[in-house]
């Protein structure tokens, strides 16, 4: 199984097959409007606006599970990410994490690419960097800004452009 085998609901609820993003390179993050992390909203559009040219895409999955900082329903989550942090990227459905209810989506992550302290995710705004081939490469702390990703998304690109 690779990433593209699994499909998820936008954030206005229409079920999206994760196949549609197949030959992209992908930066998934577990987002929330009301972390201390939230300006990194804007490090990420940046990277997406930068290479979604050359097939990068960020795709954001809201999640209330990290101290209740994403309580809004998904028409708030998307208004606030779009209006506070210019947020233009996919945006999905709000969804678990860890525990009983997380996302199918989510475990393959985490049993592709633990963390530090084991597979559960830790806060919000882990990354997940994933390949053309919807292979797990690499996952990133909450801490990571997202420009320090920028060189790993660059050498992937770079790789598909060569065989090209």
């Amino acid at each position: 199984m690779n990433v593209f085998d699994f499909q998820a609901l936008t954030i206005r609820g229409e079920d999206q097959a994760l196949s549609e993003y197949r030959g992209q390179v992908l930066l998934i993050v577990n987002t929330a409007t009301k972390c201390g992390f939230a300006p990194q909203f804007k490090g990420l559009q940046a990277l997406h606006d930068k290479y979604k040219a050359e097939g990068f895409s960020v795709l954001g999955f809201p999640c209330n599970q990290f101290k209740e900082q994403e309580p809004g329903s998904d028409a708030q989550v998307e208004q606030a990410c779009q209006l506070n942090f210019g947020v233009k990227f996919p945006l999905f459905a709000k969804i678990d994490v860890n525990g009983a209810d997380t996302h199918p989506l989510y475990r393959h992550l985490k049993q592709q690419a633990s963390g530090i302290l084991g597979s559960s995710i830790k806060w919000n705004f882990t990354k997940f960097l994933v390949d053309q081939e919807g292979r797990v490469i690499k996952r990133f702390s909450p801490t990571t800004k997202p420009s320090k990703i920028e060189s790993y998304i660059r050498k992937l690109l770079d790789k598909s452009a060569a065989h090209v």
